[in-house]
């Protein structure tokens, strides 16, 4: 399934709430696919990007693994459904509307918790998603900047 539909997908399903272990879920399931995206972009992704997609797989699986939280169903998690990335740049600014969105949950998440292993595994999940979104920015303002210089370089 093409990126973008997955990331979607992902978003309306967080979007969709339910209870503090339907988050948590939702939010795994975004890491996952954010780890998924930024391994695909730093093996087959344009070489100026390798860098920084390396960095977001990174990012997001510590988000993962902070939460240790796997999917509630015994389903193959959401990632798994990824085929193809699509455009690159639609590709990222919706995976950054994501991560953004997943920040927001795990704050409502940080904010309602009851113990503070949940506190504080949600307030490093947060940090990891933060830092995978401004790799995300990185990407796209690496992208607007090699656009750019394409005019220039014809022209010359």
């Amino acid at each position: 399934m093409d990126a973008v539909r997955l990331i979607v997908t992902s978003r309306r399903a967080l979007a969709a709430g339910g209870g503090v272990p339907d988050l948590l879920t939702e939010v795994w399931q975004a890491q996952a696919l954010a780890q998924a995206i930024g391994s695909r972009l730093a093996l087959a992704g344009p070489p100026h990007l390798r860098g920084e997609a390396t960095g977001l797989a990174d990012l997001a699986g510590h988000g993962i693994g902070v939460l240790d939280r796997a999917p509630l169903d015994s389903g193959e998690p959401r990632a798994a459904r990824l085929t193809e990335l699509g455009d690159t740049r639609a590709c990222l600014m919706h995976l950054g509307g994501l991560l953004g969105d997943v920040g927001i949950a795990l704050v409502g998440i940080a904010c309602a918790a009851d113990d503070e292993a949940t506190y504080w595994s949600c307030v490093e999940a947060i940090d990891a998603a933060d830092e995978a979104r401004d790799r995300v920015r990185d990407m796209l303002r690496k992208l607007a900047e090699r656009e750019a210089a394409l005019p220039r370089r014809e022209a010359g």
